[in-house]
């Protein structure tokens, strides 16, 4: 016999038959239109808050590659709220969520010769979006889940697993997303003719994956982390774009654009100002290894060659962060606030320092605001401990259940908080009863299931004794994770009465008080 499920997902295919509006090909489609623009929308300002946020210094660049952008969207083969932005990130990387929401890292422009080789990196985005591609991924996950509805795709394994909480978690998934050989290939040959459409010389594609082939087998590590982690390079790929561009040979026209020069002229404010985003990747690596005074040195020269990019203005508060040097840390993160204030790590930021200069409300504000932004464990953790200090108990639990989702530490101390709230609210949630008898005497074995020490407890016991309800408790000490512990109810029975319908319950806990 069948199971519901499997019949709720047959008959949901029946109904889920659509037209590929890239390929033209007969394919499911779980996800509707209207669901992949919500997406979209929603994940776009936290997919970029967590990248580095918006490249601003520069914004007639970011105009520049919106223009390409929009270009090659006029002749794309489904019409979507397209949008482009470059983000103010080094690795070279580019994606684009369900919906049209397309980014490009400033690292990856450097990397590109040409406007027609950024037309080639921005049509093969177009194509991801256009052809379904990351809502496929996200069908195929929820039908593994075995769930036709769209869900939070798990980010274990990715480098946001221990930083990102609630729904922003799914659009952290979707950019660390590898498409696969059959996605890749798609995106290349449909770029390609969106790319003669708009006017594009495509040999473009052909140089740029030469490019990419080479870096990738050099193995510097920037370009493993970033594009190659998900847009993997291969020389089929160099290959199959070759023979596509042949394919188009009578339609290759004389006036297809490459736009060497204009490219140069767009990046020349970014390129002069390279060396300053070098010194700054540097100090952020060696802060990562705690060589602080270093680190501190190659940021000044950052900052003196660009003292309008409010990263470097950011990471000097971190690195003064680190160095318990709380209120020079929120000067710092003011002055990136002051040239950017549509960033969630300046506010984190000072909201970590002020909270440790006793701050409270104030840190309250700046994290709240970082949440908005981006919501990350650290600041619900920290929310949590606000919250508590204040009396606020329901508040403080919802934060911490918000910061259980992540790993490592924070989600660890999170999760221990949030158990001990729930302990005095919950306490059978983490206390099993097993009454039993011991030489005549009625008694409970409870054990602590929680991963955290209780100090002491209530157990009740009722029943029907000869006829008659009963209800007794007992109180017990303390009780370490995992462990068990035995009471009396002190009732004695003899062997002629009779007991019915006992039933035994935890009525309170308390947990352990480390301070």
């Amino acid at each position: 016999m069948l199971r519901p499920i499997f019949l709720l997902l047959v008959l949901s295919a029946l109904n889920a038959c659509a037209v590929n509006p890239v390929t033209g090909k007969n394919e499911l489609a779980f996800v509707s239109e209207s669901t992949e623009l919500a997406i979209g929308k929603q994940q776009y300002l936290p997919s970029q808050q967590s990248q580095g946020g918006l490249y601003n210094v520069d914004p007639e660049l970011s105009r520049y590659v919106n223009e390409v952008g929009q270009r090659l969207a006029a002749v794309s083969d489904r019409q979507l709220p397209y949008e482009f932005v470059v983000l103010n990130n080094s690795v070279p990387n580019a994606w684009a969520l369900p919906g049209g929401k397309i980014a490009v890292n400033r690292g990856l422009l450097l990397h590109l010769k040409n406007e027609a080789e950024l037309a080639a990196v921005l049509g093969h985005e177009i194509v991801h979006a256009a052809a379904r591609h990351g809502a496929k991924s996200i069908e195929r996950e929820s039908l593994l889940q075995g769930a036709i509805m769209v869900t939070e795709i798990g980010t274990s394994g990715t480098e946001y697993s221990n930083f990102i909480v609630g729904k922003a978690r799914l659009g952290a998934q979707l950019l660390t997303h590898k498409y696969g050989r059959g996605a890749e290939l798609e995106s290349d040959y449909y770029g390609i003719q969106y790319m003669v459409k708009a006017g594009y010389d495509p040999r473009a594609t052909i140089t740029l994956q030469q490019t990419f082939v080479q870096l990738s087998a050099g193995r510097e590590s920037s370009f493993v982390e970033g594009l190659f982690a998900s847009h993997p390079p291969s020389q089929e790929r160099v290959d199959k774009n070759r023979a596509t561009v042949a394919s188009l040979s009578y339609r290759l026209r004389p006036d297809l654009e490459v736009g060497e020069q204009r490219y140069r002229d767009k990046l020349a404010y970014l390129i002069n100002k390279q060396d300053a985003y070098n010194s700054f990747d540097q100090a952020n690596a060696l802060r990562s290894s705690n060589e602080l005074v270093i680190a501190t040195r190659l940021l000044d020269e950052a900052i003196q060659n660009e003292p309008m990019e409010p990263r470097f203005y950011g990471l000097r508060g971190n690195i003064l962060y680190d160095e318990e040097h709380y209120r020079e840390a929120a000067k710092a993160f003011n002055k990136a606030l002051d040239l950017d204030d549509n960033y969630y790590e300046y506010y984190l930021g000072r909201g970590l320092a002020t909270l440790n200069l006793g701050q409270n409300d104030a840190a309250r504000i700046d994290l709240s605001r970082s949440n908005e932004l981006l919501p990350t464990a650290i600041a619900m953790n920290k929310l949590g401990q606000i919250a508590l200090v204040a009396g606020h108990t329901s508040d403080a639990k919802a934060f911490f259940e918000s910061a259980m989702s992540a790993g490592g530490e924070v989600g660890s101390m999170a999760t221990v908080e949030f158990k001990r709230l729930d302990l005095q609210e919950n306490p059978g949630k983490y206390l099993t009863v097993r009454p039993h008898m011991r030489e005549g005497k009625l008694m409970a074995a409870i054990n602590n299931r929680a991963s955290i020490d209780v100090n002491q407890f209530e157990v009740v016991f009722t029943m029907t004794l000869n006829g008659k309800f009963k209800q007794l408790s007992a109180k017990g000490g303390a009780i370490r994770a995992g462990q068990t512990q035995n009471v009396s109810s002190g009732l004695r029975l003899r062997e002629e009465d009779e007991l019915l319908d006992l039933r035994s319950y935890i009525s309170s806990a308390k947990p352990f008080n480390p301070g």
